[in-house]
């Protein structure tokens, strides 16, 4: 059976083509598909004939919401989506005054093994689909009512683990006929995979590029994020110039608030010296506590972002939202995967 919502409209269009359709089809069930049809049988400007055909050798992927909650205090929502193999993953509905962003995830679980990160306490998975990584943008518009105009990959997983789904993601959620989503609003987070900062830089997308630094010396960053051993500090700085010069594109540098293990003034110092020759944004961010780990918030964040400042850097603080509703990347599906363990 063929994920036909994975297929691009040039793909589906000859494959429609195929089987004696005429052109125009291929646009007709590619539309339906973005606009989140559960079934074939919606697809009403279709024969009967058609759509059987199409129900005989594909399916359409639909998560369904096995949990949902909403924050009190900024009305945040975190949806926890169940997948057509039970496995489940995480998205989160955040409000601006800018428009309403939309964290998704790109893995069911994730094997980089970052010390602060709850989605990779069981590991990897498997990959999303296309169609999987692109439902949770269309099922939570649709679900949450308001209209998507952001896109972050920034939740369960590493993007450029899954390179060639989260690539074919982008394509559809761009599209004309589909979402029509930008590329200049959706951002990119990597733990630091350098293939796939090189590669995605040779595409030249024109999307934020966001890398989770979180600490900018090999020894420190070695021992919460064990990616750094296959691809060390100045390596991937030296992806991040590389991207720059390809691209025109600013990078945003995340960076966890780390009591007593990346929040002295020396690791400011160290961040102002690696980026220098390239506009960087540092995006401070307070530690969500994970129940596994042993690693606590930092108590000097204003005083480590006026250092950055000092260097003439641009930092800001991450604005903590869903703070009542398991803010913390990957701990909704924890929580659920431990109650299921339980019945």
């Amino acid at each position: 059976m063929t994920d036909i919502k994975s297929m691009t409209l040039e793909e589906i269009t000859a494959w429609l083509k195929e089987m004696g359709e005429p052109a125009f089809r291929g646009k007709q069930v590619f539309t339906w598909l973005h606009k989140g049809v559960k079934s074939f049988d919606e697809m009403t400007n279709l024969s009967k004939s058609l759509r059987a055909k199409l129900e005989e050798n594909c399916y359409i992927t639909v998560p369904t919401v096995a949990r949902k909650q909403v924050s009190q205090l900024d009305g945040t929502i975190k949806y926890l989506w169940e997948l057509r193999d039970g496995n489940c993953i995480e998205t989160v509905l955040m409000q601006y005054h800018h428009g309403n962003t939309v964290c998704i995830s790109s893995q069911v679980g994730c094997r980089m093994g970052c010390k602060f990160c709850a989605s990779t306490i069981a590991g990897k998975v498997r990959d999303l689909s296309a169609s999987e990584i692109l439902d949770q943008v269309l099922f939570t518009q649709l679900d949450s009512g308001l209209p998507i105009s952001n896109i972050v990959l920034m939740g369960i997983g590493e993007p450029l683990d899954n390179y060639d789904n989260v690539r074919r993601f982008l394509t559809l959620v761009n599209h004309a006929d589909g979402l029509n989503i930008g590329m200049r609003h959706i951002s990119l987070s990597t733990c630091g995979v350098v293939p796939g900062i090189r590669r995605l830089a040779e595409e030249d997308l024109q999307l934020t590029l966001s890398i989770s630094l979180h600490a900018p010396d090999q020894e420190t960053r070695a021992t919460i994020m064990p990616v750094t051993r296959a691809y060390d500090v100045d390596m991937l700085i030296e992806a991040c110039h590389e991207y720059f010069e390809k691209t025109g594109r600013r990078i945003s540098f995340e960076y966890a608030m780390i009591d007593g293990v990346n929040d002295s003034d020396e690791k400011a110092d160290l961040i102002a010296k690696k980026v220098k020759g390239m506009p960087a944004h540092i995006n401070l961010i307070p530690l969500n506590e994970v129940e596994e780990s042993p690693l606590k918030p930092s108590r000097r964040v204003a005083a480590f972002q006026k250092r950055l400042e000092s260097h003439g850097l641009t930092a800001t603080v991450r604005r903590k939202l869903g703070g009542d509703i398991d803010a913390s990347c990957g701990q909704l599906r924890r929580k659920a995967m431990k109650e299921a363990a339980t019945k």
